[in-house]
């Protein structure tokens, strides 16, 4: 059994050994395995000091390591002393082992550390930012984005990624929309149980598996004014309805670890706030991996007022906080705090236990290196089968808005005029959170549609207007050192210069939108229109005459409604990875179909904002196809339509639907309902459709949502071929959290409906009856 073990710590290896606790021989039952997990976590923490409990709580920032360095850094220090349960964001496998080599060889216990590293959306290899995969609604694909990730991260050292980000967000200011799944609680939760399954695989004693951390619990996606950090409240029933779903379904689906969130919920923090996770994470939803704050969230809670540091690191071990990420309260305080009574040793086992448990259950007791294969390393990241899988995947994540006249898909001949500050701009291609990524070997726009055009086409060049105007603004959307390359020149003579460009092209295409850091963390907007100095570039292109193609990248849903009236064709690329120039060239020509469809709904105007498809009815709903009628909810100045609803999104082919069909208006107790529509293919090329299925509660014991997604299928049909597609329900399909908190159906009448998108769908009644 010894040989499993590293054989440099053979006290932890003997006393593994005493309580028959071998690691070589995995035991059948999974009971059983949790049993053994627990025992090998138990037989370390007999071993550990008080000191050392506490140090595996801890989880610094790793800093600037190099190889050869860590032995005498403060944090190597730390590490000696068993201070430290893991690092983050630190990279290589030459530099992991160094600082692993510390602590299995220098600290008393021989204790490895967890390294973690905010892989969002890719590691070396990028995919589309979270909010662009979920519009591909294609969970297959969003799994093996997932899995990509993980094992281009675990060849490289790492154990554990905070992702994914289960935040459900209505407010398009808040920048950390980006890293979500949209507004949907239905999709979002499917697309947390995907990504957790990508990343920790079936077996997490593989090596090509990392933890998963489902993050930010909770409700860190409604914060007043879409304003960071700032504050949120919402009744309990919207809670476990609307914003609960997707966190729920990270836990059911096995994930490892939980983050907490910045905002306070109910007038706690959530780092402080017991009833989040004890009672509702816990013990209603049998979570039993650990909990780890964000950066600094314990010392936060000092500026929401809640007492000094000692107090605020008490409440948080005493809410269920298992490991402190940075601030090093728990390190520092802790001790005085169980002399004084206020918390217990007990609580410090549970939390030091949960942590080795991790350690064991990824195999680091057995090989502490494990992860460190440098010939792996080499292979498996940012190789070009993972390239070629990001490109494939991310060309089915753009959303075509608009497409007046067919002018897309482009055709490869004649000059193509590419002008915006996104034309030529490689680094701010991974967008937001790609910390791990290879920026200078992204592909560019210009550098994509180069190689697909070959020599069959001229491509002319220009940047015609900065991201935004104020170089003080640009300063700020450029603080994680992603360059947004700022021409000095005056905005007349950038426009002038593209107009020059365009004048003897055939057809312009502008890359418009935002840079990658204007959405992200920190980066909230109060005015989500396209930038006045992009408007005016885009202005002048369109009195060109010429045929003008929008290549939007953003980060956020936004208000464009000029651009929606004047621009013939958009086309919505999100932030699309290291290989985002290849995939928009492959749909600008139409070797790839668009089959995106949005999962956050665009606003008409940033006043509209929050506006979402599945909000409630008021007592003075606006009717049906009006614009406005006094004392009905509505505004003076803009209607209350989207500018693009959820689920919207076009395509080269255009599809028909038929007429909805029940097999039956009258159902009761647990009896399940088909739902089927026909779906044609009437345009010229093969495509593929998301069909979306809809659900009203018409009456209950307390307001239902105006229609809830409760299904999908992402369908293709060449074309002039026609389907038959069927969805089917039950009573599990119509439950919600009533008004006790009692997750029930109730028995009435109900719309059932289907569509291309939340907007126009087909639609039919049933009564179910109990």
């Amino acid at each position: 059994m010894l040989k499993c073990l590293n054989p440099k710590k053979l006290l932890i290896g003997v006393i593994f050994s005493i309580v028959g606790l071998g690691s070589c021989s995995p035991p059948a039952s999974k009971e059983s395995v949790e049993d053994q997990w627990t025992q090998k976590a138990d037989s370390v923490l007999a071993l550990m000091t008080l000191e050392e409990k506490i140090g595996q709580l801890n989880l610094p920032a790793a800093g600037d390591f190099t190889t050869g360095q860590a032995a005498s850094s403060n944090i190597a220090e730390k590490i000696k002393a068993g201070k430290v349960g893991g690092l983050f964001n630190i990279k290589t496998v030459e530099k992991i082992r160094d600082v692993q080599q510390v602590a299995v060889e220098e600290s008393r216990l021989g204790i490895p550390l967890l390294f973690a590293m905010d892989v969002i959306h890719g590691y070396e290899t990028v995919f589309p930012i979270p909010l662009g995969l979920s519009c591909s609604w294609d969970l297959d694909l969003i799994e093996k984005s997932a899995r990509v990730a993980a094992r281009e991260a675990s060849a490289d050292g790492i154990h554990w990624t905070f992702s994914p980000m289960t935040d459900i967000s209505r407010d398009p200011r808040w920048g950390r929309v980006s890293e979500g799944s949209g507004e949907d609680p239905y999709l979002g939760a499917q697309i947390a149980k995907a990504m957790v399954r990508g990343y920790q695989g079936e077996d997490l004693s593989q090596p090509n598996t990392i933890l998963a951390c489902v993050k930010h619990f909770a409700l860190y996606g409604a914060p007043e004014a879409g304003r960071d950090y700032n504050t949120v409240d919402m009744s309990r029933q919207r809670m476990y309805n609307e914003y609960f779903p997707p966190y729920k379904a990270a836990v059911e689906a096995g994930v490892e670890t939980v983050m907490t969130a910045f905002n306070e919920v109910e007038g706690i923090p959530a780092s402080g706030n017991k009833w989040l996770f004890t009672e509702v994470l816990r013990n209603q939803w049998g979570f039993d991996g650990f909990v780890v704050t964000d950066y600094t969230a314990i010392n936060e809670m000092i500026a929401h007022g809640m007492g000094d540091l000692q107090t605020v690191s008490a409440l948080a071990l005493n809410a269920g906080i298992h490991m402190d990420m940075v601030g090093e309260g728990f390190l520092t305080t802790l001790q005085k705090s169980l002399e004084e009574g206020i918390i217990t040793e007990k609580q410090i086992d549970d939390a030091c236990r949960l942590i080795l448990k991790a350690k064991i259950k990824l195999g680091l007791f057995d090989d502490p290196y494990r992860y460190c294969d440098l010939e792996r390393s080499k292979k498996e990241v940012f190789s070009n089968e993972n390239r070629q899988i990001a490109r494939e995947i991310a060309a089915q994540t753009f959303v075509l808005l608009k497409n007046q006249d067919q002018i897309l898909p482009l055709k490869k001949e004649g000059t193509i005029a590419l002008i915006g500050p996104m034309a030529d701009n490689k680094q701010n291609m991974p967008g937001t959170w790609s910390v791990a990524a290879r920026f200078d070997e992204s592909i560019s726009l210009k550098e994509g549609i180069e190689k697909a055009i070959g020599d069959k086409a001229r491509i002319v060049t220009a940047k015609g207007a900065n991201f935004v105007e104020n170089p003080e603004l640009e300063s700020r959307i450029s603080v994680f050192g992603k360059p947004t390359y700022r021409d000095d020149r005056s905005e007349e003579a950038l426009i002038q210069e593209a107009l020059e460009v365009a004048s003897g092209a055939d057809v312009i295409v502008a890359a418009m939108g935002e840079s990658a850091e204007m959405s992200g963390e920190s980066s909230s907007r109060s005015n989500i229109e396209l930038p006045e100095t992009q408007r005016n570039l885009l202005k002048a292109l369109v009195k060109t005459g010429k045929p003008v193609v929008m290549v939007l990248f953003t980060g956020r849903p936004l208000a464009i409604n000029w651009e929606k009236e004047n621009i013939p064709s958009i086309l919505n690329v999100w932030f699309a990875g290291s290989e985002g120039g290849d995939a928009i060239s492959d749909v600008l020509f139409g070797d790839v179909n668009p089959s995106g469809k949005l999962t956050s709904t665009f606003p008409q105007n940033t006043g509209q904002i929050p506006i979402y498809y599945n909000h409630k009815n008021t007592g003075r709903p606006l009717p049906e196809g009006e614009w406005f009628q006094k004392f009905r909810s509505n505004f003076l100045d803009v209607s209350n339509k989207p500018l693009y609803p959820f689920g919207y999104g076009l395509s080269y082919t255009t599809f028909e639907y038929g007429d909805i069909n029940l097999s039956s208006n009258n159902l009761e107790r647990d009896q399940k309902l088909t739902a089927s529509i026909s779906l044609a293919n009437t345009g010229d090329y093969d495509g593929a459709e998301v069909v979306q299925l809809y659900i009203r509660d018409l009456v209950g014991t307390m307001t239902r949502p105006v229609k809830e997604l409760k299904g999908f299928q992402k369908v293709f049909l060449k074309a002039g071929e026609t389907k038959t597609i069927e969805f089917e329900i039950s009573p599990e399909d119509l439950k919600f959290y009533n008004h006790n908190l009692d997750y029930v159906w109730e028995p009435g009448e109900f719309e059932i409906m289907i569509g291309g998108n939340s907007s126009e769908v087909s639609t039919g009644k049933v009564n179910w009856t109990k």
